[in-house]
């Protein structure tokens, strides 16, 4: 008998390996056996696809199947093979026919229905990358995977479905119902309107200094700290950020639909326009923020806040190695995690915002009289934030308590869809002037642009300068500076800063230090 061959797609990561499935029929008693690493999620396939094939009117041969992965060297895991596993020993005997080139990607129940799996969308650009175009997925699962320019992707409903568009004779094929017409739609990505409930920072009383950072750190994607007395307004103003930031860019809304692919089956048939907003509990592990799990890690918070926001609230009360490994990331924008059983990587362009109290008990502001912590108290609550990880963050900036003038006067402040016309027209600036070193915003802006192409006079650098001669600043901290200093004069329509951008970012960086 021939040898049956199909295609699936093997996800390390958002990182996906072609995978060909080829199927032997021996001569030999009845077994099923699957070469070339499976899991045990894969090896329960057997059984699993026996009971679909035969409950969808074409049963697998009573002889020896012989199935092989390849390349064999590479660990497989999950029911995403099912169906390429059951087309190809079908294929074998002649039962279905043309699907050499086709991938599939489906799980299959034991009634022969199609059912859909978590990383579809990832698993299809791998395909794309890889030179195929031909796909079929679970119905459930087409919206998703056909937002993927040049994959023609096909979404069935049942088994049976799949047996009759690849030359089954329908004599024998049992169908569960009235079978659906095969699914095939172009790409055609949602426009991204902005959510009607979103938050609004007109409803923030008074704090125009916090506003105004707030609006920088949009503008340039620059990481906050926010150190102030409870009530004054932090979280909602953190909560207000994504509402000012703009829409993302086709590669940037793919990039952030396959990371959230990765941890689910995506109901939307658009791709995630909006900037993700990620706010985990204080008691979240290393895990669950970074990325990890038994086998290959899975995609933690950071990540899943890939050009959006990481939110950590009461920041010092996250677990020390939380917010240390935090560090490697703000700076290279991705996390490479590495376990016994593999090796993923994943992007995390987040921006950082933290907000915390001023001491343990958050009364230690103004004039602090019924502050009950000890100098040892407040030393040790804000040592659990690393100097290392601080000198990462752009702005850190502290926010006083709210008067009653400003919570009375009635005035209504800027609504977000005026800042953040004022953000979109500095990104587009950033974006024009830092495309030829392929930068998209300040806070991406390497060092070396700074120091050379877009160096600036020393007349116009001189207070970082001075602040660096004085201790005062690390190298890190100066270029962090320059940076903030550029995204202000996009703010403002500037060509380039002036020295009074250059001290309004220096101060915005030590203000908390100076409260």
């Amino acid at each position: 008998m021939p040898l049956g061959r199909t295609y699936a797609v093997s996800l390390v990561g958002l990182n996906g390996h072609i995978i060909e499935v080829e199927a032997d029929i021996g001569q030999t008693l009845p077994a099923f056996v699957i070469l070339g690493l499976p899991d045990a999620s894969l090896n329960e396939a057997r059984e699993r696809i026996r009971a679909a094939a035969r409950n969808a009117g074409l049963p697998l041969s009573r002889r020896k199947i012989t199935v092989n992965l390849i390349p064999a060297s590479l660990h497989k895991r999950g029911s995403g093979f099912d169906l390429a596993i059951v087309m190809a020993a079908l294929a074998a005997t002649g039962e279905v026919r043309g699907c050499g080139d086709t991938v599939f990607i489906a799980e299959v129940g034991l009634d022969g229905r199609l059912r859909p799996i978590s990383g579809v969308l990832p698993a299809v650009m791998a395909g794309v990358k890889a030179g195929h175009k031909r796909f079929v997925v679970a119905a459930d699962n087409h919206g998703e995977a056909a937002l993927v320019p040049q994959a023609e992707v096909k979404g069935f409903a049942s088994l049976a479905e799949v047996f009759l568009a690849f030359g089954a004779d329908p004599a024998k094929v049992s169908l569960p119902g009235t079978p659906a017409d095969p699914v095939l739609a172009p790409f055609s990505p949602n426009p991204g309107n902005r959510q009607s409930a979103i938050k609004d920072l007109a409803d923030i009383a008074g704090q125009p200094a916090a506003r105004f950072a707030v609006e920088i750190a949009a503008a340039g994607a620059h990481h906050m700290m926010m150190v102030g007395p409870p009530g004054a307004g932090k979280t909602m103003l953190v909560e207000r950020l994504p509402g000012i930031l703009p829409d993302l860019t086709d590669e940037e809304a793919m990039e952030v639909t396959a990371i959230h692919s990765l941890g689910r089956v995506l109901s939307c048939h658009g791709l995630q326009r909006r900037p993700p907003f990620e706010s985990p509990h204080h008691t979240s592990s290393t895990a669950s923020i970074i990325g990890g799990g038994s086998g290959i890690p899975r995609p933690g918070a950071a990540s899943r806040a890939h050009r959006g926001v990481l939110f950590l609230d009461e920041a010092p009360e996250y677990q020390r190695g939380v917010l240390e490994a935090l560090r490697e990331p703000l700076e290279s924008g991705e996390l490479v995690l590495h376990r016994s059983a593999g090796t993923a990587s994943y992007p995390a362009r987040f921006q950082l915002v933290m907000a915390l109290n001023p001491c343990p008990c958050g009364l230690a502001s103004g004039k602090g009289i019924d502050c009950v912590c000890t100098a040892e108290q407040r030393r040790r609550y804000f040592n659990r934030l690393s100097q290392p990880l601080l000198d990462r963050v752009d702005l850190q900036l502290a926010v006083a308590r709210v008067s009653l003038a400003d919570y009375s006067d009635g005035a209504r402040a800027e609504s977000s869809a005026v800042v953040a016309a004022r953000v979109a027209t500095a990104r587009a600036a950033q974006r024009d002037r830092l495309a030829k070193w392929g930068a998209n915003t300040n806070a991406e802006m390497l060092s070396s642009v700074l120091n050379d192409g877009l160096k600036l006079s020393r007349a116009v650098t001189a207070p970082v300068d001075k602040a660096m001669n004085n201790e005062t600043l690390t190298m890190r901290g100066h270029d962090r500076v320059l940076r903030v200093a550029w995204t202000l004069a996009d703010l403002s329509g500037q060509s380039s800063p002036t020295t009074h951008d250059v001290e309004v970012a220096l101060n915005l960086r030590l203000q908390e230090r100076a409260s």
